[in-house]
C-alpha cells in the first residue's frame, strides 16, 4: 500500500511538473530565437542597450497564439458585424470628438485631402477614439508570433521595426502597448506602418500615436493618402440594380453605370466623372455598392470588406446621411482556410490570383465571376460554399 501511494505521488508530481517544464523549454527556445535576432536589429541601427532592455525576461504569450484563430470580420454575416460595430454610441461619441478636434481635423483634411469623417470613423472603430488601444506588451506579442512563424517572416520584420521605434525614442519600452498582433496606439498601426506613415502633426518632434491626438489624426490621414486616397472623390455608394442586369459587368464610369440603370440607393446623383467598381459583399441577394479607389484605400487599413463598409457607413452617418438601406442576408463569409483553398485551386487551374493568404480583392472577384458563369451560377463575384464545391470538382 505504501509503495502504491508513493508511486502515485511520484506520478502526480511528474504530471504537475510537465507544464512548468514545457513553459521553461518554450521560454528558453524564445530566448535563443531572440538572441539570433540581434545581428539583424544591429543592422537596422538598434543599439545593444535598446535591444537588451526590450527583450529582457520575455516569455511566450499563449493567449496571443490562441487569438490567431479569431477572425471577427469573417466569422459572422456582414450585417451582424455592421450592427454590432456601427452603433448609436459610436456615432454620438464621434460627433463630440469631431467637434472637439474640428480645427485639427480641418488641417489634416487640407493637407492630405482625406475626408475628416473617414478619419474620425477609423479612429472610433480602431480604439473608441483612444479609449482603449490594447493592453498587450507589443514586443512580447511580436516575439511570440515571430518565434511561432505565424504568417512566415511577417512578424519577425514587425518585431525588428518595433525595436527601431524604441531606438528612435518615439515611445518608451513600458508604454509600448497594443493589440495581440502588435497594432499600436490610437490608430492601431503595426510597427512597419508606424515607421512609414506616422507623422508629427503637432510639431513637438515626436511621432506619438499613443497620446497625441493631432499625431493620431494626421497619421491616419497620411496613411490613407499614401495608400491611394484621391481628394474630392467619394468612397462609393450603395446602389440599386435594375432587372435583367448583366452581373458579369463589374467596372465602368459612373456615367456608364447610370446608363445601365444602376442608381444610388438614396436617390442622389452620381459624380460627373470618376470610375466605380460594382460589388456585392454578401452576394446579389444583399446590398450592392459601386465603389471607387478611395474605398480600396480604406480597405488597405483593414482588408475586411465588413470593416471597410463599417468605416464608410460611419463616415456617411457623421456627415448626416442615412445608413445602408438594403437588407443583409444571413450569409456567413468563407472562413480564411476556405478562402485560401479557393485561391490556391483557382491559381492551380490557371486563373490569375494576386495573393494566396485569403484576401479577396476586386481582381479576384472578376475571376470568380468568370467561373460562376462556367458553373451556371449568378456571376455576382461573391464566393460561397457552393462555388467552392464546384471549383473543387472542376
Amino acid at each position: 500500500m505504501f509503495r502504491s501511494r508513493f508511486y502515485l505521488l511520484v506520478v502526480c508530481a511528474a504530471v504537475a511538473a510537465q507544464p512548468l517544464l514545457a513553459q521553461e523549454t518554450a521560454q528558453t527556445d524564445l530566448r535563443t530565437f531572440l538572441s539570433g535576432l540581434w545581428p539583424e536589429a544591429q543592422k537596422r541601427g538598434v543599439s545593444r542597450a535598446t535591444f537588451d532592455n526590450a527583450v529582457r525576461g520575455i516569455a511566450p504569450d499563449d493567449e496571443v497564439l490562441r487569438l490567431t484563430k479569431s477572425q471577427p470580420e469573417y466569422n459572422r454575416p456582414i450585417g451582424d458585424y455592421l450592427k454590432n460595430r456601427l452603433t448609436a454610441n459610436l456615432l454620438a461619441s464621434g460627433k463630440k470628438h469631431a467637434e472637439k478636434w474640428a480645427e485639427t481635423l480641418d488641417a489634416v483634411e487640407r493637407k492630405y485631402g482625406v475626408d475628416k469623417e473617414i478619419i474620425v470613423a477609423i479612429w472610433g472603430l480602431e480604439t473608441g477614439y483612444g479609449s482603449f488601444s490594447g493592453g498587450k506588451d507589443v514586443i512580447r506579442s511580436l516575439a511570440t508570433l515571430a518565434h511561432a512563424r505565424y504568417r512566415g517572416d511577417f512578424f519577425r520584420n514587425e518585431l525588428l521595426a518595433a525595436l527601431e521605434i524604441l531606438e528612435q525614442e518615439h515611445i518608451t519600452r513600458d508604454k509600448m502597448r497594443g493589440s495581440w498582433a502588435g497594432a499600436m496606439g490610437q490608430p492601431q498601426f503595426i510597427p512597419s506602418s508606424f515607421l512609414k506613415f506616422a507623422v508629427d502633426f503637432s510639431g513637438d518632434g515626436r511621432r506619438d500615436i499613443w497620446s497625441n491626438t493631432p499625431d493620431v489624426l494626421g497619421s491616419i490621414g497620411n496613411y490613407l493618402r499614401q495608400h491611394g486616397w484621391k481628394p474630392g472623390i467619394p468612397w462609393g455608394y450603395e446602389v440599386t440594380i435594375p432587372r435583367d442586369f448583366d452581373y458579369r459587368k463589374s467596372r465602368a464610369s459612373f456615367a456608364e453605370w447610370y446608363a445601365l440603370g444602376v442608381r444610388r440607393a438614396d436617390g442622389g446623383k452620381f459624380p460627373a466623372s470618376s470610375d466605380g467598381i460594382l460589388f456585392f459583399p454578401s452576394g446579389a441577394s444583399g446590398p450592392g455598392f459601386v465603389v471607387t479607389g478611395n474605398y480600396e484605400a480604406i480597405k488597405r487599413y483593414n482588408l475586411s470588406d465588413a470593416y471597410s463598409l463599417t468605416v464608410a457607413g460611419t463616415a456617411n452617418r457623421l456627415k448626416g446621411m442615412d445608413g445602408y438601406r438594403g437588407k443583409w442576408p444571413e450569409v456567413v463569409p468563407l472562413n480564411r482556410e476556405h478562402r485560401i483553398r479557393m485561391q490556391k485551386l483557382m491559381q492551380a487551374k490557371g486563373y490569375p490570383v494576386n495573393n494566396v493568404v485569403g484576401q479577396i480583392d476586386f481582381d479576384l472577384r472578376d475571376q470568380i465571376r468568370i467561373l460562376q458563369v462556367k458553373f451556371g451560377l449568378l456571376p455576382d463575384g461573391h464566393p460561397t460554399e457552393t462555388f467552392l464545391q464546384r471549383l473543387e470538382k472542376l
